[in-house]
């Protein structure tokens, strides 16, 4: 056993300090959440468009029929619920009465507040809490409290914290069961970066975590309450002197990147070679997410595509102005766009490779697409049901209006479409593969070694003993 690491009281009973990680659409599930319970952790359902199953125990394709987006989001609200309700269940199953089940939700998914309270309504005593961020949850402890279920906020600053906790979090204290700290620059999927720090240049945990119980200590709550450490965790004897500090107070870890490769874990085969063969870089911190957040992902022909994509692009004008004094030729069909002589001839060069289209996005640019791409982007755009609350990508907006306001931008992609595709046996090349920025140490660290995948509690032991 590791020095220093203790079980903390959770759920109504002692756990390691281990918390698995949600990790979005169906990376995480009943097999790997309940087998890290059973390993005596907190186990994480992920409540995104989880999986449900037929009677034959197939996974249940998650079709859309209705016509209009507001159709289709209502749809995806059932799928969400109906999933996410079977894998707490069979989760809690396999955990056997040890360790704990959390579900995880995104703030800004599409109909999440309707999500977590159809699930929480229908799996009473068998959720110990909720993680929960991407987004600014203020209704997550009032939700929470309501049906008798912890809340784990998930946040990325004190100042993020501050505002929560004086905002709402502080009428329902006693549900507060620990704030996760998830680094903004090395954990995996959607970062919480502020416009205020630059993405190139992380910074340390520790003085930012540091903040953070300073801040909780301000609202009176007591150092008992955990700190979880999320994001570029691997081995505990690198956070020794995390450990019994009186700085931080108690301290939980998370682990989302190392759990995607175990037995139980529910990612494709494929998915789980290629986290083996990473080097370090080969996950890039980027902003092509329809959520508007920063995200890392492995930097695969997806993101190279996406990346180049937005490499084709020039400023215009609608008339002719400043520097903007030539029509372009190319790519726009009896469209007055004036663009400046050095973007007309990129433009003609990358007609001439091919990119015959050119879309306009919010920001008055114009990106240049194959015909092929533009079908997919227009297909992809109008198939939209709603999975976010404001999506870049479509313009769908979870309001009155059901749109954003602004034009759909195509130098995204449907979010919803390839973490769908990628976790059901999809080409991983050619769709997003989220992960955290240590996953290059798979390929480093011996216990992988051979080609050896672990049970989760053959990892969960290792990760006991500070490996």
């Amino acid at each position: 056993m590791f020095k220093g690491l203790r079980p903390i009281f959770y759920g109504g009973r002692e756990v390691w300090p281990l918390v698995e990680g949600g990790k979005g659409v169906s990376a995480t599930n009943h097999a790997s959440s309940g087998a890290w319970a059973a390993a005596g952790g907190i186990g994480t359902v992920s409540a995104v468009n989880a999986d449900s199953y037929d009677p034959e125990g197939k996974i249940v394709p998650q079709v859309y029929h209705a016509l209009t987006r507001r159709e289709r989001h209502e749809e995806l609200i059932r799928y969400a619920i109906d999933g996410a309700v079977e894998q707490v269940k069979r989760a809690y199953e396999i955990a056997g009465g040890r360790g704990a089940i959390n579900i995880n939700v995104l703030w800004e998914m599409g109909g999440a507040q309707q999500v977590l309270q159809g699930v929480l309504e229908r799996t009473k005593g068998l959720v110990a809490g909720v993680t929960c961020g991407a987004g600014m949850p203020y209704r997550l402890s009032e939700i929470a409290a309501s049906h008798e279920v912890s809340y784990l906020p998930i946040i990325s600053s004190a100042r993020a914290f501050r505002a929560l906790w004086k905002r709402a979090y502080s009428k329902a204290a006693e549900w507060l069961a620990a704030v996760v700290y998830e680094d903004p620059w090395k954990a995996g999927g959607h970062n919480g970066l502020s416009n205020a720090e630059d993405p190139l240049v992380p910074e340390d945990p520790y003085p930012r975590v540091k903040a953070l119980r300073e801040t909780m200590r301000e609202g009176g709550i007591p150092d008992s309450t955990p700190i979880v450490m999320a994001g570029n965790v691997w081995f505990l004897r690198e956070w020794d002197d995390w450990i019994d500090n009186v700085e931080l107070g108690s301290i939980a870890f998370q682990f989302g990147t190392r759990p995607l490769l175990t037995q139980e874990s529910p990612i494709p085969e494929a998915w789980k070679q290629r986290l083996t063969e990473l080097n370090e870089g080969d996950v890039l911190l980027h902003r092509f997410s329809p959520t508007g957040f920063y995200s890392s992902a492995v930097r695969n022909d997806f993101l190279r595509n996406l990346e180049a994509r937005s490499e084709r692009q020039v400023p215009f004008s609608t008339q002719a102005a400043g520097d903007h004094q030539y029509q372009l030729d190319v790519g726009v069909k009896g469209k007055s766009f004036w663009v400046t002589k050095g973007d007309l001839i990129r433009a003609r060069e990358w007609v001439g490779q091919g990119y015959t289209v050119g879309l306009k996005t919010p920001d008055n640019t114009l990106v240049f697409v194959t015909p092929e791409e533009t079908k997919i982007i227009r297909r992809d755009q109008a198939d939209c049901m709603g999975c976010l609350s404001q999506c870049q990508f479509s313009s769908w907006a979870d309001s009155e209006t059901n749109s954003t306001g602004r034009l759909a931008d195509p130098r995204s992609f449907c979010i919803q479409k390839t973490l769908q595709e990628i976790a059901h046996g999809g080409d991983i090349d050619h769709n997003l593969m989220f992960a955290g920025h240590a996953a290059y140490r798979f390929k480093q660290d011996p216990f992988y070694s051979n080609g050896f995948v672990p049970t989760t509690k053959q990892l969960v032991d290792r990760i006991l003993t500070g490996d």
